[in-house]
């Protein structure tokens, strides 16, 4: 299912996180050549990528909320 991109947060390893809509957090790492999200280093990037969608295997899996989204 995807959902919007709503923020960021960097978690314990300093991995990225992106926060999606639905109040799932999933990882969006630069890792070459696994996973190529040149984006996800920068601030400039992050901030582009906010609003564009990413699946979201956790809605698909109907797993709990990671989070609250403000209202």
């Amino acid at each position: 299912m995807n959902k919007r991109i709503v923020g960021f947060h960097q978690d314990e390893e300093q991995h990225w996180v992106a926060e999606l809509e639905c109040g799932h957090n999933q990882h969006v790492r630069h890792n070459p050549p696994w996973t190529n999200r040149p984006w996800v280093v920068t601030p400039e990037g992050r901030t582009e990528f906010l609003g564009r969608v990413l699946a979201c295997k956790k809605c698909d899996q109907e797993a709990p909320r990671d989070w609250w989204p403000k209202a």
